[in-house]
Parts: C-alpha cells; sequence; structure tokens
C-alpha cells in the first residue's frame, strides 16, 4: 500500500502561513490556505503567502487536488485564498458557516469567486479516496473546527489553532465526546497547535474579559474607544453587552471590522440589543459619555482606523483626554513597535490608555496551554504526533513538556524542517523528500515581484543609506570633472567633503583604468569596489547607485 504524504507550504516552525497538503496516490487534499506576516527583515512587505509550486508540479504530473477544507477564519488561515485559488483549477472547498463566510467575503473583496460549501455539523463529506469531518473546538473565533481526515492509510486528526474553553460566550463549548470517540477508533496522526506550551497554567476563559471591560468602561468620562481584533465575534458581543447595560451607543469604525460584524450578523454569530447599534455616521448626535466606538487597527497597523484617529486624522472620531482607549489584543510577535508605537503616541497626548501589559485581564489567548494540549492528547491518543502552528521552540518544549511524559518517543513526534515531505503508512513515519519553499511576496499590488535581492537593497538602504554617483560622458569619453555624487541617508554632504571628494576620486581611477569595460560591468566593478574602499574607511556599506549619462 502506499503511503499517505504531508507538505506544510506555508513551512514548518511557523505561526502563520498555514496551509497543508495531504497527498495519496493521485490526489491532493489541501487544509487552510492563510497569509503570513513579513519580519523586520522584510522592509515594506506587505504579506507573505504559501509557495504552492509543489501543488503545481503535481498537477502537471497529472494530479488532481480533491478538495480544500478550511478549520476556521483567522486571515492566517484562510486570507490568501484570494491570491492562491486564481492559479489552480476549480475544486470544493468546505467550512463552517462562519469561516465560509469571512473566506468568502475576502475573495469577493479580491475579485475572486469561489462559493465555499458549508458543513454544520460533524456529519462525513467526501473528497475522493479521503473523507472527512469537521468537529466543534473552541477558539477567539466562532465556529472554529478541527477536522477529522479518513485516509486509506488511517486517521488524522488535523488540529490546528483551539483552547478548551469550559464556558463560551456563545455557549457552544468543544465536543469533547466526539474527540474520544475518534481516538478510540485509533488515530494514526494527530496534528495539534503548539504555540502557548510555555503556559503551564489552563487558559483562562473568553468570559472573564467582558467584565473588565466593562468596569473600565464604566469609569470613563468621555467616550470608551476600544480596538481588537476585527474577528474576535465574542469578545464584540461582550463589549456590546457591556455598553448596552451602560447606556453607551455602539458604532464600528474600519473596513475590517465593519465587513466581519456585518457577516457575524448576518449569521447570528453577533447579537445587538435593540437601540444599542448606531451608524458611524451619526455618532455627532450623541454626547461622548454615551459612545462606546470599536476601531479597527489593533495592532498599530499604518493607515489603519485606529492609527489616523490617534494622529488625528479620522474625520469621523477624535481622540480627547476624557476618553480612554482600550487595547484589548497582545502584539503579534513580530510587531512589537508599531503596537507600542501606538500606545506610546497616546501617552503622549496624554490620553487615558490601557493594554493587556497594565490590565492582563483586557486578553486572553485563544490558543491552549500545556494543561490543555496534553487533555486533547490524552483524549485522541494517535499513534504519530506532529505539532503544528508554533515556532520551531514551542515544537520541541511541546515534545519535551507535552508528549513525552506521556510516554511519546523522539520517533513518535514529528518535528520536519521546513519544506520536509512526510509520509506515513499504518506503521511508521518517515521523511521521504523536500520540497523549496519561497514563500511568494505581496508588496502593494505586485505578487511575487520582490524577492532577495530587492530586499536586501531595502535593509542595506535603511542601515546605510545610498550613494549615487552620476558620470558624464560626452562624444570624446567620460569628463570626470563633472562626476557629481549625490547622498541620501549616508553622509550630510555639506559636512563630509572629504569623503565625496574619496569617491570621486576612486571613480575616476576606475573609469581611468578600465576604459574599454562596457557599461554594465564598468557600473558593477564601481559599485563593488567603492563599496569595499568605503566600508575600510567609515565601516558603513552604503547601497551605491552608479549612473551613466550620455550628453
Amino acid at each position: 500500500m502506499n503511503g499517505l504524504k504531508i507538505i506544510s507550504l506555508g513551512g514548518s516552525g511557523v505561526v502563520t502561513q498555514n496551509m497543508y497538503v495531504y497527498e495519496y496516490e493521485n490526489e491532493l487534499l489541501l487544509v487552510d490556505c492563510g497569509i503570513g506576516f513579513p519580519d523586520i527583515q522584510m522592509p515594506g512587505v506587505d504579506i507573505l503567502i504559501p509557495d504552492i509550486s509543489y501543488v503545481l508540479e503535481q498537477l502537471q504530473a497529472g494530479k488532481k487536488i480533491v478538495g480544500m477544507i478550511l478549520s476556521h477564519g483567522h486571515d492566517d488561515h484562510i486570507a490568501a485564498t484570494a491570491h492562491i485559488l486564481p492559479h489552480l483549477p476549480n475544486f470544493p472547498i468546505y467550512a463552517s458557516p462562519l469561516t465560509a463566510g469571512f473566506a468568502e467575503d475576502r475573495m469577493r473583496e479580491a475579485g475572486t469567486e469561489h462559493k465555499v460549501t458549508v458543513i454544520d455539523n460533524t456529519r462525513p463529506f467526501t473528497l475522493g479516496s479521503f473523507s472527512a469531518s469537521l468537529i466543534p473546538i473552541t477558539h477567539s473565533v466562532p465556529d472554529t473546527r478541527h477536522i477529522v481526515i479518513r485516509t486509506p492509510v488511517g486517521i488524522v486528526y488535523h488540529g490546528s489553532d483551539f483552547k478548551l474553553d469550559p464556558t463560551p460566550v456563545d455557549g457552544e463549548p468543544s465536543d469533547l465526546a466526539s474527540i474520544k470517540a475518534i481516538g478510540d477508533e485509533g488515530v494514526l496522526c494527530m496534528l495539534i497547535d503548539c504555540l502557548r506550551v510555555e503556559r503551564t497554567v489552563r487558559t483562562s476563559s473568553e468570559r472573564t474579559v467582558g467584565p473588565v471591560i466593562a468596569e473600565i468602561m464604566a469609569e470613563t468620562r468621555g467616550k470608551s474607544v476600544i480596538t481588537l481584533m476585527s474577528s474576535h465575534i465574542h469578545r464584540i458581543q461582550q463589549v456590546v453587552d457591556a455598553a448596552s447595560r451602560l447606556g453607551r451607543k455602539v458604532a464600528f469604525i474600519g473596513r475590517s471590522v465593519e465587513r466581519n460584524i456585518a457577516e457575524a450578523m448576518r449569521l447570528h454569530k453577533l447579537h445587538f440589543p435593540e437601540g444599542v447599534l448606531i451608524d458611524k455616521n451619526d455618532m455627532n448626535q450623541y454626547p461622548d459619555k454615551m459612545l462606546c466606538v470599536i476601531v479597527a487597527g489593533s495592532q498599530g497597523q499604518e493607515g489603519s482606523s485606529m492609527m489616523r484617529a490617534i494622529y488625528g486624522e479620522h474625520r469621523m472620531i477624535k481622540i480627547t483626554d476624557d476618553d480612554t482607549v482600550i487595547f484589548s489584543a497582545d502584539a503579534i510577535p513580530g510587531n512589537e513597535l508599531n503596537y507600542f508605537g501606538a500606545i506610546d503616541e497616546l501617552a503622549r497626548n496624554k490620553v487615558h490608555v490601557v493594554y493587556p501589559d497594565v490590565l492582563p485581564g483586557l486578553h486572553q489567548s485563544g490558543h491552549a496551554s500545556m494543561t490543555e494540549q496534553r487533555e486533547l492528547l490524552e483524549l485522541v491518543r494517535p499513534k504519530f504526533i506532529l505539532p503544528i502552528g508554533g515556532a520551531d521552540r514551542h515544537r520541541y518544549k511541546f515534545f519535551e513538556s507535552v508528549a513525552e511524559p506521556l510516554g511519546y518517543s523522539v520517533h513518535d513526534v514529528l518535528l520536519p524542517s521546513s519544506g520536509d515531505i512526510l509520509e506515513l503508512t499504518a506503521t511508521s513515519a518517515s521523511t521521504v523528500g523536500h520540497v523549496d519553499l519561497k514563500p511568494p511576496i505581496i508588496d502593494g499590488l505586485g505578487i511575487g515581484d520582490v524577492g532577495p535581492m530587492v530586499l536586501a537593497d531595502r535593509i542595506a538602504l535603511s542601515k546605510a543609506g545610498i550613494v549615487v554617483v552620476v558620470l558624464i560622458r560626452g562624444q570624446n569619453g567620460f569628463d570626470l570633472r563633472q562626476t557629481e555624487v549625490i547622498s541620501r541617508g549616508f553622509i550630510f554632504v555639506r559636512d563630509a567633503q572629504e569623503v565625496i571628494e574619496f569617491i570621486k576620486q576612486e571613480v575616476a581611477d576606475i573609469v581611468s583604468r578600465e576604459k574599454k569595460t562596457k557599461d554594465e560591468a564598468l557600473r558593477h566593478m564601481i559599485e563593488k569596489r567603492l563599496a569595499r574602499k568605503l566600508y575600510k574607511i567609515i565601516k558603513r556599506e552604503p547601497l551605491i547607485v552608479p549612473v551613466i549619462l550620455d550628453v
């Protein structure tokens, strides 16, 4: 019997950019299709998307995609559909109600129309040689599901982001009975979210956040301005309920939060007490003490509604010193500068601002701690375990703190490197190949047109600036007396004439020695030699751009 291959197209040891391929013989089943976020070594980059080169190669080899299943409605699991599906043939997509609504909305906004079939309970559905069912699990967005995949080799439990919240806001707890029943059948491999494995204390219920926000709101003289993750429907419900009890009207500002609220209301996942919701255009009809404004941009994203409000640039909302601004979200790892920069700006303006670092109850994670991960693992009892959704430190910590104490060996816990292809049989798990993953970069409207060389240039610019050397060439050759040096972010030209003269002399020497060298080679030579000599003198490596002008 052939084995079942599993490949993470977003990479291993990566928190976001979730996309998995399950491959059996000539069939591919895709699970999730999410975006990733750039780190500080990717200046100017908006988002990353999974590398589907492997899938395209398999399609060219005659294989087919039998379907895609989406686990929940966070962008790092659904938002890449808008960028990736146009490059793939049509196939069915399955998800829970809210996840389907969010995914279709993301695709519609990007001009990509794909229908997502709603699976509203645990009933099995067939995708080629695979069959699957969705198990309700609690997380920080409603309608989150774990996926049970029945394959010819055995059962795989795909357990992406989760927590085991005993008192969820919507009253729909994790279906532990169904999970145990799957475990009793015998599970070959379990993929499990390991992101918060470093936390030993059980993750608190989302229901604990509402009273903390309500207390702050009650003490606020002016507007209650609240920013949170736009998909956090349960938290928004608690804010709405608190505002209603305190006699405040609720308005939403920001495209992402308004879009998600509309979809959640359509599916009856969010309920407003009568009279509490007002249009953002009507806020000026109420005194500030009667307003609760939920604003998108909890990560301090440039250009977001929250940032424009903080800097006084939003036409609908002005933040005053009577207001209280509540950040009901932690900083996403790698985004701390933007997040705390927004809070710092409010503090400089003497605005009362509260956030989880000063009031921890303002946010509860949507991810399971070590305790809950162990509890879920004990229910499923798989033969093999594949920790996902965390960095490398989380994956290995999961082995040490969760799996090993339950009797699993290092051979039972799979820790593949990024791009490794795993193959499972009924009795074994091994690495059988490798994919060289190169996540496409989305920069503005471009997809994949920013690569390593462009990123390297941007980093050089940010660190040491740019030096443009302009060479003038007439009919009789170069006029080295007219050579110009233009500098930005390197040195202040007026105070560094010696360096400028040194650059001109070095360029003159190169040009004089290389009279027969073609333009492209000459520019390359100037760039390399000048960079090396400048570093020896001032220990900096600016981006050097030689320009040849014919007059």
